[in-house]
């Protein structure tokens, strides 16, 4: 008996431990960058020695700073995974504002760090590069552009460099051959898509494939028509791109009560690729013109020219209004998503879940936003509304997830950028 009810002990100890390494497990969010001004729509990276870089849009005054101009640039550092921070960095003292973060460590050598934005305004693409874990860096201006440009998004592997920007209805790439020293332009979609387009996502799979994705305003109806998703292939390093239609989203809701524009929380894609050279996308759709939009998700293992069937994986209930969806990849099969949506309307969170197996079955889901004291946009059931167009995500050398977002009271009002990292 005692050798029966030993093993019954251990059988059920290993199913606690199981049941409790399973649950996701996060820290309480916590403030980065400067606690003055707006801090809008960072981007975040790890590299393979502890080191997190979070690179944001500082609207504001930066302190020691005369010549700074609105928007600034500002990297903030961890050398111990987040525990702590340093002290917010300028990036490049700039006679323009700089918009639009991105920021990427290279996959394959997990140390050299690349930054991008616009600036000038917003007629030149900047890329920056760092070989000593970010303390001087090295700059180039990717693409020159007579008009405005817009959302440019990053994706590196080894010397190939890739930064896409979007210019009313098209889509362009910027590849580099030679680390982001040189690029050579190159419209992804030269077909014609009528409508207004806005890049989502870049990735560069283990074989030196690079994928875009985008979503595509109808030109008849703008914000009010429909949208289409997209993703795009190129196997010849950004020379020739070919495109797939991943899906289409009826109209999203306005948002006149927090002062933005009516494509603000409209349909937008996210994408990835893991170790084994997987595609991952996460995006967020509607079925009905105007009503609140899910989020959902779908894999290709054959490069995109396969998606599963789209899946569902929020929790909340139906006519919750879901929006900004990230998404991250590492070792084979592991995927990683955020997302924020309303259920505890009139106030947003940030949820996460995760997989070990490409998505076949997800982890629980979590609430990673909380209620921090001191803040008028922050209730005990959330923050008001989401602080930027988009946030980030990324693993770090010990498996950990780290998720930075932005949190305000309306579009328009301060705001500011939180941390939390789990697994």
């Amino acid at each position: 008996m005692r050798s029966a009810w030993s093993k019954l002990v251990v059988l059920l100890f290993a199913l606690a431990s199981l049941a409790w390494a399973a649950s996701p497990q996060f820290s309480g969010q916590k403030r980065v960058g400067l606690t003055t001004g707006d801090q809008w729509e960072p981007a975040v990276a790890a590299d393979g020695s502890g080191r997190i870089y979070v690179l944001y849009p500082h609207y504001g005054r930066v302190p020691d700073c005369k010549t700074c101009r609105v928007p600034t640039m500002l990297l903030v550092a961890s050398n111990d995974n987040g525990k702590t921070w340093l002290a917010p960095h300028v990036m490049l003292d700039s006679g323009s504002g700089q918009f639009d973060a991105q920021i990427a460590v290279d996959p394959a050598d997990r140390r050299t760090v690349y930054a991008a934005w616009l600036q000038n305004g917003k007629r030149a693409v900047m890329l920056a590069k760092s070989v000593d874990f970010g303390v001087t860096w090295n700059f180039t201006i990717a693409v020159r552009s007579e008009a405005e440009l817009d959302k440019p998004a990053l994706a590196v592997r080894g010397q190939n460099v890739y930064v896409a920007f979007n210019h009313q209805e098209e889509v362009w790439v910027a590849a580099s051959q030679d680390g982001g020293r040189s690029f050579t332009p190159t419209r992804v979609n030269a077909e014609s898509r009528p409508g207004w387009s806005l890049l989502g996502a870049a990735t560069v799979d283990p074989a030196g494939n690079a994928y875009l994705a985008w979503s595509s305003y109808s030109k008849a109806g703008g914000a009010r028509g429909s949208v289409h998703l997209y993703v795009a292939k190129s196997p010849d390093a950004g020379k020739s791109w070919s495109t797939s239609q991943l899906d289409v989203s009826a109209a999203a809701p306005g948002c006149k009560e927090e002062e933005c524009g009516e494509g603000y929380l409209g349909a937008q894609v996210a994408l990835t690729s893991d170790s084994d050279g997987t595609l991952y996308a996460l995006w967020s759709a509607g079925t009905a013109s105007l009503a609140p939009q899910r989020i959902y998700f779908s894999s290709s293992t054959n490069g995109g020219e396969n998606w599963l069937p789209r899946i569902s994986v929020s929790y909340a209930e139906p006519g919750v209004e879901h929006a900004f969806p990230a998404i991250v990849a590492g070792n084979s099969g592991d995927v990683r998503i955020a997302w924020m949506d309303k259920r505890k309307s009139p106030y947003w969170n940030t949820y996460y879940r995760s997989s070990s197996n490409g998505g076949a079955t997800w982890g629980e889901e979590i609430r990673i936003s909380h209620y921090v004291p001191g803040y008028r946009y922050i209730g005990k059931e959330g923050f008001r509304f989401p602080f930027g167009d988009y946030f980030g995500m990324t693993i770090d050398n010990h498996g950990d997830t780290h998720v930075v977002w932005g949190e305000g009271l309306n579009y328009q009002s301060p705001g500011s950028i939180w941390h939390a990292t789990g697994r």
